[in-house]
C-alpha cells in the first residue's frame, strides 16, 4: 500500500465496516497475521456491546479521534464544568471528532434522558464533530439526520430534565467499551471499536489487505456447487 497521509487513512477506512476494523485490531489474535492483537478479544473492552443501536446507518461508517465526557444530574456542590468548556475541547481536538459520551445517570433517569438534541449537534457539527457514541438515549433524530453525524445510542426519547457535565477529556466506559481521550473510534451499524491513534497506519495496511483476501475467499465459497467444492473453498482461505 503506497504511503498515505492521516487524512487519507482516515478516509480510507471510512470506506470500510467496524468488524473488520475489529478484526484486525484485536479478534483473531495469533489465528491472523494480519490481525495486530491491540486487546485481549474477550476482555479488553475495546469495542461496544449490544445495548446501542446505530440511528442512521444509511450515513456508513465514521472514524475521528475521541473527545469524552461525562453527564450527570447536578450536583450543587460541584458546578466545574460548563457547555463552553466542551466547545473549547472540541475546538482543541484533532478532526475529525467522535464524541464518547458517558451518561451517569440513575437507572430511572438514564432511559428518559434525550441528552442530545438538534442545537447540541449542530454545535458538535460545527466544531468538527462525525460522530457519537453513548449509553443513554437523545432526541431530535428527525432534525439531525440532514446534519450527516452518526449516532450510536441506546434509544430515543422525547425529553429531559437538568443535567450537567462531571468531566470532560476523562477515561469513560460506553456499552463495553473503555476509551481514553484522543484514541481513534471506527463507529457505523454494526457498533464502534476503539484502537490507540498511533496505530492508525498499521489498522489501514491491515483492513486493507484482510478485506482482499476475505473478498477473494468468500467469492470461492460462493462459486462452490457441492458441498465437498463449499468445504474446499472454505479450506483455502481457513486461518490458522
Amino acid at each position: 500500500m503506497a504511503e498515505l497521509s492521516e487524512k487519507q487513512m482516515l478516509k480510507t477506512l471510512e470506506k470500510f465496516n467496524t468488524p473488520t476494523v475489529g478484526n484486525v485490531v484485536a479478534t483473531f489474535g495469533d489465528r491472523d497475521p494480519l490481525c495486530l492483537s491491540l486487546y485481549d478479544p474477550w476482555h479488553g473492552r475495546w469495542y461496544t456491546d449490544q445495548s446501542l443501536r446505530c440511528i442512521y446507518p444509511e450515513l456508513g461508517p465514521r472514524i475521528g479521534y475521541a473527545v469524552t465526557v461525562v453527564y450527570s444530574l447536578p450536583d450543587p456542590n460541584y458546578k466545574r464544568w460548563t457547555f463552553n468548556d466542551l466547545i473549547d475541547a472540541l475546538g482543541k481536538a484533532k478532526k475529525p471528532i467522535v464524541i464518547v459520551a458517558q451518561q451517569d445517570f440513575p437507572p430511572d433517569i438514564l432511559p428518559r434522558n434525550g441528552l442530545f438534541g438538534g442545537i447540541m449537534s449542530a454545535t458538535f457539527k460545527a466544531c468538527g464533530v462525525v460522530g457519537v457514541v453513548t449509553n443513554g438515549p437523545s432526541r431530535d433524530v428527525d432534525e439531525i439526520r440532514g446534519m450527516g453525524i452518526q449516532y450510536l445510542m441506546s434509544g430515543v426519547t422525547s425529553g429531559h430534565g437538568h443535567f450537567a457535565i462531571r468531566a470532560i477529556n476523562v477515561p469513560v466506559s460506553v456499552a463495553g467499551m473503555d476509551v481514553a481521550p484522543g484514541e481513534l473510534v471506527h463507529m457505523d451499524e454494526n457498533g464502534a471499536c476503539k484502537f490507540p491513534a498511533d496505530r492508525l497506519a498499521d489498522v489501514c495496511q491491515n483492513v486493507v489487505k484482510m478485506t482482499a483476501m476475505e473478498d477473494q475467499w468468500a467469492g470461492a465459497i460462493l462459486k462452490a456447487k457441492t458441498i465437498a467444492e463449499v468445504k474446499a473453498a472454505f479450506a483455502t482461505g481457513k486461518r490458522k
